[in-house]
């Protein structure tokens, strides 16, 4: 399923709601309905920069940990591991973070499932 987030300050970004559900969790957002108020962005933009960072220090940590949770949880253990992702968390975020500072700039909101 997809996210679109939309703000009259940027071009709409659009991304798969498995990705985007990372990023809106640091934020304390719901995945589905959502908005990112122009106050809220500036406290948004240094938490996720500061998401990115601990990416990039630790990007096997990243990679691990996501291999546990699709592999291990409450209904099933599966030993098969996926192929590692060649697209890092930063990438992923990126635009929308991208978004977030044109936001914040031009002091305009922005939300996505409306």
């Amino acid at each position: 399923m997809l996210i679109t987030f939309k703000s009259k300050a940027a071009a709409e970004v659009t991304m798969y709601k498995e990705h985007a559900r990372r990023i809106l969790e640091l934020l304390h957002k719901d995945v589905d309905i959502g908005v990112i108020t122009s106050e809220e962005t500036g406290n948004a933009i240094k938490i996720i920069e500061a998401a990115v960072n601990e990416s990039k220090v630790h990007p096997v940590s990243e990679i691990v940990q996501r291999d546990i949770d699709v592999h291990h949880n409450d209904t099933v253990d599966d030993n098969e591991h996926e192929k590692i992702e060649t697209v890092s968390f930063s990438a992923r975020a990126y635009p929308l973070l991208e978004m977030l500072h044109a936001a914040h700039k031009m002091q305009r909101d922005v939300m996505w499932g409306v």
